[in-house]
């Protein structure tokens, strides 16, 4: 099996009931804690690519900086993922990556599908 990848948040419930949920299927991934290091516009893009979402899709919309940055109806993706990249509170979490997969934990169980 390829390298799991874990895009965490420890203060988020639902990104701890995944990686809970890793770890008691015997796998104990790479956390990157992407408040403290947010991805880069490359590995953002990557990751969309892998989910096959857009920048868009993949933002938190009630995010209170959302608001404040104007982002609704914005379509430009790279002003989407420079404003994730800058306030990484607005990606969507948790985000688990394995091998050219990737897969939101929302519910946990999502993520499942990617492992085998």
């Amino acid at each position: 099996m390829s390298q799991v990848t874990i895009y965490h948040n420890p203060r988020c419930s639902k990104s701890r009931q995944t990686l809970e949920l890793l770890q008691k299927n015997n796998i104990e991934p790479e956390i990157v804690e992407y408040l403290k290091t947010p991805p880069n516009a490359a590995e953002l893009q990557d990751i969309l690519a892998k989910l096959n979402l857009s920048a868009e899709q993949l933002m938190r919309k009630k995010e209170t900086v959302y608001k404040e940055l104007g982002l609704a109806g914005i379509n430009d993706e790279d002003e989407l993922i420079t404003a994730m990249i800058n306030n990484p509170k607005l990606i969507e979490r948790p985000i688990v990556i394995s091998g050219d997969k990737a897969a939101i934990g929302r519910p946990p169980e999502a993520v499942l599908d990617i492992l085998s």
